[in-house]
């Protein structure tokens, strides 16, 4: 082998090294990116906070009546969801566990607002998620205009008194509204 081959060589298996050490950074950062968690929620500010919160009434998917003020005395979680938006998907699992968790009577009560979305769309992703709690139909949009809701989801904390003490914007997990619920329970909110 000549000095020239074994140059060769050394240049050939340092790229063949460099490729490699490539392809294993870029699929680091593939996998980091692909399994990390969405943005985390956070708390947002709104005029409502200390305020009385705005009327929520009308149909539910299940073609009943609603109407908030049947839950003072009551914390209530109001979400606002559509069935095409995917952090509405991915904390969906999450609601329903708080819901379990807050079954008994006179426990936090969960209440959703459909939010730009068909009524039999929202009525399916409702149903496969095993969702039992109330979900109001707004056609016109007036309730998400009336909380302020920019897009989905968005969660308020209305206190027993009918006052909105917390905005949460993105998913919400069931550990994290426990945590709000807790802390407004405390009179930390």
């Amino acid at each position: 082998m000549t000095v020239q081959d074994v140059k060769r060589t050394r240049k050939t298996h340092r790229a063949r090294w460099i490729s490699l050490a490539a392809l294993v950074v870029a699929g680091a950062v593939v996998a980091v990116l692909a399994t990390r968690p969405p943005a985390q929620v956070s708390e947002v500010d709104t005029p409502l906070l200390g305020k009385a919160a705005p009327a929520v009434s009308g149909t539910t998917l299940g073609g009943g009546h609603f109407d908030l003020s049947s839950l003072r005395g009551r914390w209530v979680v109001l979400n606002f969801f559509a069935s095409w938006c995917p952090p509405c998907q991915q904390e969906e699992p999450e609601m329903v566990a708080f819901a379990f968790h807050h079954r008994q009577v006179g426990s936090a009560a969960l209440v959703s607002v459909v939010y730009d979305d068909s009524t039999s769309s929202a009525r399916s992703f409702l149903a496969r998620s095993g969702a039992t709690w109330p979900a109001v139909v707004d056609p016109d949009g007036q309730i998400a205009v009336d909380y302020g809701v920019r897009g989905p989801p968005e969660t308020f904390l209305v206190s027993p008194s009918g006052k909105v003490l917390v905005h949460l914007d993105g998913a919400v997990t069931e550990s994290a509204l426990d945590h709000w619920l807790a802390a407004a329970e405390r009179g930390e909110t």
